[in-house]
């Protein structure tokens, strides 16, 4: 029997129940991966947290897994093409990751790069795919100087990456003692908090041409108001509030059009990530029973890295 946690009603992770539950046999268009890694997200627990409309119980729980196919249903290609049982893989966009085997739409299946460990690998999507976004919707181009608030974050750490890679120079925030993470990934890095627009604007030296928010502060809204002039080249993805009040961009993997990108960018993240172009970096590892330890690490937000749940 297969292993895995579920929500059954809203609450904190520490209310999900761990289950024994087979998954189905896959049928055309689906295939069964054994899990070797989830990846741990603020959304996994966000998504149960709270009461709100179209959610219906129970729900399994995770997005993002690593690991290899044990069964492949009938006429059946995975999403980077022909697969065959033992194949390690990646899926990304999927219900149910915190687990020990499940079956998913083979759509959402890739090869998994060979650069990457199962930990690295299932953490690779969900943070790439929205770094992938923040740079899309604001139109951040080779040569523009744009400020990144959360750099030394997961998703912080994504964009600094794939804005190198595009010739984008990013100033980001960050605390002291991260700096060098923010440099280690080709970003300028900025102490936040009070003078912040000030430090900024003698650092670039020139315009901002966009400004990125991965932390939802009202500091970084604020001065992200105060460098960027058009408003439509500032997203966030935590100040929804501040986004509908300000008239700036506000995106997440549940609105339809992010759903679209974000599908669309997953094949060329795992070919950078294969190239070595597009690492993930690690803060720890928990055994797939300690879910809600795991959770608790990451809402402290000094996990150190990402972090991943080990069957």
């Amino acid at each position: 029997m297969a292993l895995h946690w579920i929500a059954r009603t809203w609450g904190a992770p520490e209310s999900w129940d761990f289950v024994a539950e087979e998954p189905p046999a896959p049928a055309e268009g689906e295939v069964t991966i054994r899990v070797h890694a989830a990846g741990v997200n603020p959304a996994d627990a966000k998504h149960v947290a709270a009461p709100r409309a179209g959610l219906e119980f129970p729900v399994p729980i995770g997005y993002e897994v690593s690991g290899e196919l044990t069964a492949i249903g009938p006429d059946t290609v995975i999403g980077s093409g022909t697969a065959v049982v033992g194949d390690e893989v990646v899926a990304f966009r999927v219900s149910g990751g915190y687990a020990t085997e499940l079956t998913v739409p083979a759509g959402k299946v890739f090869a998994k790069p060979s650069t990457l460990s199962h930990p690295e690998a299932a953490n690779l999507l969900l943070v790439g795919t929205t770094a992938a976004e923040m740079l899309a919707v604001t139109g951040a181009s080779p040569g523009e100087t744009i400020l990144l608030h959360g750099a030394s974050g997961a998703v912080g750490v994504s964009v600094l990456q794939q804005a190198r890679l595009c010739g984008i120079r990013v100033i980001g925030t960050a605390g002291e003692n991260r700096f060098d993470e923010v440099r280690r990934f080709g970003g300028e890095p900025v102490r936040y908090g009070e003078g912040l627009a000030h430090r900024v604007r003698a650092l670039a030296d020139g315009p901002i041409a966009a400004a990125l928010d991965a932390v939802g502060t009202d500091e970084a809204i604020d001065v992200s108001l105060d460098l960027v002039a058009d408003r439509q080249r500032i997203v966030t993805i935590a100040a929804f509030g501040r986004a509908h009040a300000d008239g700036i961009l506000a995106i997440a993997g549940s609105m339809p059009a992010s759903t679209v990108f974000r599908d669309e960018v997953r094949a060329e993240l795992i070919a950078l990530a294969q190239n070595g172009d597009l690492v993930v970096p690690m803060g720890r590892t928990f055994p797939l029973s300690q879910a809600a330890d795991a959770h608790r690490l990451l809402a402290t937000g000094h996990p150190g890295g990402k972090l991943a749940l080990i069957p």
